[in-house]
């Protein structure tokens, strides 16, 4: 066993969690705002909101990556050229860092959604209806009275979603992104000591998503004081 690459891989935890909080924050973004379009009475919103969940939701999360990010940087390109940006190479590279975080942010925003869209349904109509009598806007109703309320329902989901999240941020390596397991597959190769360093990255996995199990749990324990069985 060789063990000379361990600082090596430990080195990329910290961009492996600076991706899954970073994916975090912007999917549960896309998840507020798509499961409130899918409980819109508006038919467009509606319908671009399932379209979203449910192309999301069917697809590989390594073909997503692969399509966003390859597709993306075909994407930016075209778009730099015709305007004659870009320099004397007239292309731009999309930051692997970005790139990785926006596409998982992107893909977990559909299973938010469908997370957010439950704990929505789950708080009683009567008080949104209430709200609306009392003269409030929708946007005040939402914030005000579903939002906070939601939240309960809402964090079994949450952390389950959560767990995966991190797990997925092992994607981030097929794009050059040198997090936890890309320097695990370096350093197994180099050292001819791949399993070792393999266990080495999900054991760091599985402490994480633990750690993250503990803290949640705490704080659902917290949003469920004083409410009935």
């Amino acid at each position: 066993m060789n063990a000379s690459y361990l600082p090596y891989v430990l080195a990329g935890v910290g961009l492996t969690l600076a991706v899954a909080v970073g994916a975090l924050m912007l999917s549960t973004l896309l998840g507020i705002v798509a499961a409130a379009a899918r409980l819109s009475s508006h038919r467009l919103p509606r319908a671009l909101a399932t379209a979203y969940a449910t192309l999301i939701r069917g697809v590989p999360d390594l073909v997503l990556m692969l399509l966003i990010f390859y597709g993306g940087q075909i994407a930016v390109n075209a778009i730099v050229q015709r305007l004659g940006w870009g320099g004397e190479t007239g292309s731009i590279d999309i930051d692997p860092f970005v790139a990785g975080t926006v596409t998982l942010g992107f893909i977990y925003g559909a299973y938010f959604a469908e997370t957010f869209r439950g704990a929505m349904l789950a708080v009683p109509v009567g008080q949104s209806e209430a709200a609306l009598a009392c003269g409030m806007s929708r946007v005040q109703v939402l914030t005000r009275i579903v939002l906070p309320q939601m939240v309960r329902h809402a964090l079994p989901g949450f952390t389950n979603n959560w767990l995966v999240l991190v797990k997925s941020t092992a994607l981030v390596s097929v794009i050059g992104l040198t997090d936890l397991m890309y320097r695990a597959k370096q350093a197994g190769a180099a050292s001819r000591a791949a399993f070792f360093y393999f266990v080495v990255a999900a054991a760091i996995y599985l402490a994480i998503t633990s750690v993250s199990m503990l803290a949640l749990r705490a704080i659902e324990q917290r949003h469920h004081r004083g409410v009935r069985a």
